[in-house]
């Protein structure tokens, strides 16, 4: 076990996987290839889970705490804002159909396509996801110009991406898979059909939890949940 990944497991009562102390050897996050120019930070940590798992709740403690975090999920509404190359070319592929009276993105509608195809899903990954990862670079690049001593990452595939392997720690939320069904139809008002289709559009969360360095519970209530954040950030932010 690495040295970093030993205090963490000692922060967290967990052993570290082999795959996250594999990744930390391979020296500092390097996997949004900092350009001329950008400052360098000490440490980037990935925030990720399941589809709702409670990863958006996981930051927002994150952030009460002073901790800088990138929102994958932001940027990427952000990239097909009207106007953006990305609508057009969404549109281009699927069809006026796909955008609501006001000319935005009609994203459940989005969804109901691309979460029944996979490879509509990596049509859409392809249009997308080059453009997320090139503002997300920015925003690290900006954090650290400013002395962030971490930045914490939010999305939803860093597994998937394999962003881990260049990160140096990488927080999973995970959830019972009853709980994340139940919440994400009462989130999205959607049929169990519909939620189960969506979770499994998602690598399995047990996963993801196999490469994490830390796991955060979610099944609980949110003071657990929050003293569980409070050790983590604790940890990290040495």
């Amino acid at each position: 076990m690495c040295a970093y990944h030993a205090r963490a497991a000692a922060a967290t009562g967990r052993g570290a996987p082999a795959a996250a102390c594999a990744a930390a050897s391979r020296g500092p996050a390097t996997w949004y290839r900092p350009r001329h120019g950008d400052a360098s930070v000490s440490r980037i940590v990935g925030l990720t889970g399941g589809i709702a798992s409670g990863k958006s709740t996981v930051a927002a403690m994150l952030r009460a705490l002073g901790a800088p975090v990138v929102d994958a999920d932001a940027i990427a509404r952000e990239v097909v804002e009207p106007g953006q190359p990305a609508l057009a070319e969404i549109v281009g592929r699927w069809g006026p159909g796909v955008l609501g009276p006001d000319g935005r993105l009609d994203r459940k509608r989005l969804a109901a396509i691309v979460f029944a195809d996979p490879d509509e899903r990596r049509a859409l990954e392809a249009i997308t996801h080059p453009r997320i990862a090139e503002r997300s670079r920015a925003r690290i690049a900006e954090f650290a110009a400013r002395g962030a001593p971490a930045v914490v990452y939010e999305a939803a595939l860093i597994v998937e991406n394999k962003l881990y392997e260049w990160m140096d720690a990488l927080i999973v939320v995970a959830v019972p898979p009853d709980v994340q069904r139940a919440r994400l139809m009462a989130r999205d008002g959607i049929t169990a059909a519909e939620a189960d289709a969506r979770i499994a559009a998602q690598l399995p969360l047990a996963d993801k939890v196999a490469v994490a360095t830390y796991v955060v519970d979610n099944s609980g209530s949110v003071d657990d949940t929050r003293a569980q954040v409070e050790r983590i950030w604790e940890e990290v932010s040495k």
